[in-house]
């Protein structure tokens, strides 16, 4: 019975390591898109509530209207602001999650090259084995047919 090589197991774990931070990326890149969305969504918000007060501009509106429109203003500042933030910190998130997915990529094509050198040796051997019967053989013959 042949013994597996143990080259093998570490490429079947390498490669599951792989999947692995490839979907760790996928879920970093979703989030960081989930994040932009908000802040895009915020932002357009922020847009059309200027839009309509821009609108309104001519009317005439209360001490307390005022400050309202400006108390909300800050408000949604404040969460654009968050929303800056989780959106710089989603996008480091997924440089991370890249740099360790590339990471993963390497360490498997490296175990991979290493068992292609192995099997081009076994190879080469196999091939010096058989050259080196051939010629025995056609020695033999050769005396063989020297001695009648």
């Amino acid at each position: 019975m042949r013994r597996t090589d143990p080259l093998l197991t570490v490429l079947k774990l390498n490669k599951e390591a792989e999947e692995q931070a490839a979907l760790q990326l996928k879920s970093a890149q979703l989030e960081q898109q989930k994040h932009q969305s908000q802040l895009d969504a915020l932002n357009n918000y922020r847009l059309e509530y200027m839009k309509q007060m821009g609108e309104n501009q001519g009317k005439t509106l209360s001490a307390s209207q005022y400050h309202s429109f400006h108390e909300f203003i800050k408000q949604v500042d404040q969460a654009l602001l968050q929303q800056v933030n989780a959106v710089k910190e989603a996008e480091k998130q997924t440089g991370y999650r890249q740099v360790h997915w590339q990471e993963k990529q390497q360490k498997r094509k490296a175990v991979e090259l290493l068992l292609e050198k192995n099997a081009q040796k076994a190879q080469q051997l196999a091939n010096k084995k058989e050259q080196k019967a051939s010629d025995e053989f056609a020695m033999q013959q050769f005396i063989r047919m020297k001695s009648r």
